[in-house]
């Protein structure tokens, strides 16, 4: 399965998920009139968005580059990945927290507790299946790093943003299911909407954590270490090269990067023999770094290269 498929069945099982919870959900709360799970209930319909907008962005980032794009679109995905963790704080973590206070400001006892927890034990099923199905794809390619670290390397922010909604919301169930037994426990409605203050702070914190990932694939990420090094050793290994001296590279997206070299040619090489080396790298680059889309070559030397990047280190460079 490709990258993008595999992308598209993890998004695809969470909107089918999501869809049945949130009707689950809205149905629960109106029989018992629970803030925790009109909380949830929203929460769920905010996800069922996200995964249509994550389809989108795919969608919009698969186009091929064209004259007002020339590097391609594929920072779309990273722009829709963005609005979803706007969506998931304003919409899933506001809605739950003003529905929190208006619980706990006017508390009202909840009527039929037993659906509630035959609601949330079907929402578990539900979000349970998909959030295996998110952490399936996302563990068969984080290789042997950890999770956090995983996600900060990720160029794909598409699997790990449903993996962390799903997580906020098997999280967000279990405050729920505390709330309500709480509240019916101590007879002390308030409870109810304390968790659904609860709920909305698990919502913040993965929206916090999901837009900060997002911003920087935005403003533009370096490919890993591995995708340089491989680029450096093919240039390095032509033999109109006396030294690779660097590469940049940014990720327009998931599979895309656009690689700029700095390359100090042999002596006494003409114009015609640098640009065959050039057409020559290109080829080579794009057949053994698939993700490698354009290349641009800067013949330079090492002693200019290495103050560059010197200054580039510093932050000197604007």
């Amino acid at each position: 399965m490709s990258a993008q498929g595999g992308s598209r069945f993890v998004i695809f099982a969470a909107i089918a998920g999501n869809l049945l919870i949130a009707a689950t959900k809205f149905v629960a709360a109106f029989f018992t009139g629970s803030s925790a799970m009109l909380s949830e209930g929203v929460h769920s319909v905010v996800d069922t968005g996200n995964g249509l907008l994550l389809l989108y962005g795919l969608r919009r980032a698969a186009r091929p580059p064209d004259i007002t794009h020339p590097l391609g679109h594929g920072r779309e995905l990273y722009f829709w990945c963005f609005i979803v963790a706007l969506l998931v704080f304003a919409l899933g973590a506001g809605v739950a927290f003003y529905e929190g206070v208006l619980h706990i400001v006017d508390p009202e006892p909840i009527k039929n507790p037993v659906v509630n927890y035959v609601v949330l034990g079907l929402c578990v099923i539900f979000e349970g299946g998909s959030w295996f199905v998110a952490l399936k794809e996302f563990r068969r390619g984080k290789g042997n790093f950890g999770y956090i670290q995983a996600v900060r390397r990720s160029k794909d922010p598409s699997v790990y943003t449903v993996l962390f909604e799903d997580s906020a919301a098997l999280l967000g169930l279990l405050v729920a299911l505390i709330g309500i037994s709480a509240a019916q426990y101590f007879e002390q409605p308030w409870l109810d909407g304390a968790a659904s203050i609860g709920i909305s702070f698990i919502l913040a914190a993965t929206a916090v954590f999901l837009a900060n990932e997002s911003k920087g694939l935005l403003m533009g990420e370096p490919a890993l270490p591995d995708v340089q090094q491989a680029i450096l050793a093919i240039a390095q290994a032509d033999p109109a090269v006396a030294k690779a001296n660097g590469v940049l590279t940014v990720h327009m997206g998931p599979q895309q990067v656009v690689a700029g070299l700095s390359i100090d040619f042999v002596d006494d090489i003409s114009a015609a023999e640098i640009e065959t080396c050039v057409e020559r790298l290109e080829t080579r680059l794009k057949a053994e770094v698939p993700e490698v889309t354009s290349v641009f070559v800067k013949p330079q030397t090492t002693g200019r290269w290495r103050e560059r990047r010197k200054k580039i280190e510093q932050g000197s460079i604007h």
